[in-house]
């Protein structure tokens, strides 16, 4: 029955192909990068000569995210060429902004059996690491066939997603029970997992590895610079990773906040790089004094919005501000990452859309360094709160900082895991 069901599911992914494949086109129309490489999503590629490690993240987050345990592989296993895979053109961005061409990377082919097999036959992984959940039945049967064993690493798995993994659970527990271990990041992911099929003695609890993030010196010391050239003494707000609908929000709530604060500065960074261009002629709306990052005019302390529409600086732009909205909690795509702000210390206010990140924002929010609002209107009235008490904000960036500095160690746990799999 599940050999049948998986064989339907492949049917229908080949039957759609042409569909995707006109995607691919369609939304390269506003970001190129989908149509660039396209051939890889079908497996095609050059034969990778060297034992390999393969990573797969998806996007963004799970890049960034994972990039500590990348760079002990590049350390520990110098003989691999270490494979990082992603589904967008922005994920393979933050490939190459942090790793260069240290590191191999492609986008992973779709979750169609003959695809893999090709793929796998040009790269032939040793280990194959899954980041959080971005789990394909076909993916993880080719690998299980060609004997690669996979590690899901920093997985998480929400009420929500387990919901869904549930209505398709004939695809979804012979998946799991195909996996060598899941790496959780907390014992509520860990039960979500087990209940769905995955064997109890290859479950672990490592933790999340966002926690070992290392803020990076010179991105750090550039933020610093660029908060002087605003003016030092000009309160600084960010909204990071925002999506549509977001912008307008904060932009009416600076421009509320203006009256009280005229020196308030606001930095918006857009999630998807194909709005750039639109959030730039909604910012020109509410004020002419814009600097864009990607031109060449340097901001100042007439500045007023400050466009963040480059990638791989969201960390030098969090260390120029006070104080961080944390984008997709009003979007309902489930928010985005808080604890990059708070390991710099800065406090983070995020809407009621959190289950992305649902233990970690409850966590951060019960050490004081993240405050949950319901309504775009209670998001300013805590934004001119923490303007107001610069020592209740302060103390807030201070919590969160701690918070992060106490819950490192999962990086260890997963080199552990690693090295189990792949002596």
């Amino acid at each position: 029955m599940n050999a049948l069901l998986l064989s339907l599911y492949s049917l229908l992914f080949y039957v759609l192909t042409p569909v995707l494949l006109l995607r691919l086109w369609w939304r390269g129309r506003t970001a190129p990068g989908y149509r660039r490489n396209w051939r890889q999503r079908l497996g095609l590629g050059a034969v990778i000569h060297q034992p390999v490690i393969w990573v797969h993240a998806v996007s963004v987050g799970e890049t960034v995210a994972i990039a500590p345990l990348v760079r002990w592989l590049l350390q520990r296993y110098p003989a691999h060429r270490i494979l990082i895979t992603n589904m967008t053109p922005t994920g393979a961005a933050q490939v190459k902004s942090l790793f260069g061409d240290r590191v191999e990377q492609r986008f992973c082919p779709w979750d169609l059996p003959l695809a893999l097999r090709v793929f796998l036959r040009r790269t032939r992984p040793q280990l194959c690491i899954i980041v959080e959940t971005e789990l394909w039945p076909n993916l993880v049967a080719q690998c299980a066939r060609a004997k690669v064993p996979v590690l899901l690493a920093n997985a998480r798995l929400s009420a929500r997603s387990a919901r869904g993994y549930r209505r398709f659970a004939v695809l979804a527990q012979p998946m799991l029970q195909h996996l060598d271990l899941i790496a959780a990041q907390n014992h509520a992911d860990a039960e979500r997992f087990i209940a769905l099929g995955m064997p109890a003695e290859r479950v672990e609890v490592t933790g999340s590895i966002k926690f070992d993030l290392q803020p990076d010196a010179g991105k750090v010391a550039a933020g610093r610079q660029l908060r002087e050239r605003l003016g030092s003494g000009r309160p600084v707000l960010i909204g990071a990773s925002t999506h549509q609908g977001e912008d307008e929000i904060l932009l009416q709530a600076w421009q509320q906040l203006q009256s009280a604060h005229p020196g308030l500065v606001l930095i918006l960074v857009p999630r998807h790089p194909e709005r750039f261009a639109d959030v730039a002629r909604l910012c020109r709306q509410y004020s002419e004094r814009l600097v864009c990052r990607s031109e060449d005019a340097q901001p100042d302390t007439q500045t007023e919005l400050y466009l963040g529409d480059t990638m791989g600086e969201l960390m030098l732009l969090y260390a120029a501000a006070d104080i961080a909205f944390v984008g997709g909690s009003f979007s309902g795509t489930g928010g985005h990452n808080p604890l990059e702000p708070a390991a710099l210390g800065v406090p983070v206010v995020m809407g009621p859309d959190c289950f992305n990140f649902q233990s970690i924002t409850d966590a951060l929010g019960e050490a004081g360094g993240l405050v949950r609002v319901e309504t775009p209107a209670a998001l300013t009235d805590q934004l001119a709160l923490w303007l107001e008490r610069a020592d209740q904000r302060r103390a807030a960036g201070r919590q969160g900082a701690d918070f992060v500095a106490a819950n490192r160690g999962a990086l260890g746990r997963l080199q552990h895991a690693v090295e189990r799999l792949l002596p």
